[in-house]
């Protein structure tokens, strides 16, 4: 089952980083269109497989060998114990907070504003967690 999940999660991250790149890149280039159904659906999509990865990501942590509070003076287990949850959970509440924005805005270049900023933030910091782990983790191919 842990193979499975693990399998899971590393295919669901793709989909997640080109629904969130999608939602940036339809934002970027609103200006003073409106905002759409179909723009307010891929936003929602990235959301729901952000939630998703998520609750993946919490399974995994907590049937994980990778994670051993007892060896938290090791940078690879440091990273799985702390770092990669922490960063992860940051960045889904900021791109959690950026569609309940644009949900809650009225005007449509407000709405375009808020996906923008919180989902560009969200990524930022996915894509630092991805280096951070890349640069310090001898697991990084799994």
């Amino acid at each position: 089952m842990y193979t499975g999940l693990l399998h899971l999660h590393s295919i669901l991250r793709y989909v997640v980083l080109i629904l969130v790149l999608l939602s940036i890149l339809q934002a970027i280039t609103a200006g003073n269109k409106p905002y759409t159904p179909a723009n307010k659906k891929v936003n929602l999509f990235a959301l729901i497989s952000c939630h998703l990865q998520l609750v993946i990501g919490l399974v995994l942590y907590f049937m994980s060998p990778n994670v051993d509070f007892s060896k938290m003076s090791e940078p690879t287990y440091r990273y799985w114990n702390v770092e990669h949850i922490s960063m992860m959970i940051l960045s889904i509440a900021l791109i959690t907070v950026g569609y309940s924005k644009s949900k809650k805005a009225i005007e449509a270049k407000a709405k375009h504003k808020a996906i923008y900023v919180f989902y560009t933030l969200g990524i930022v910091i996915v894509l630092l967690a991805i280096f951070t782990m890349k640069d310090r983790n001898p697991w990084w191919n799994m």
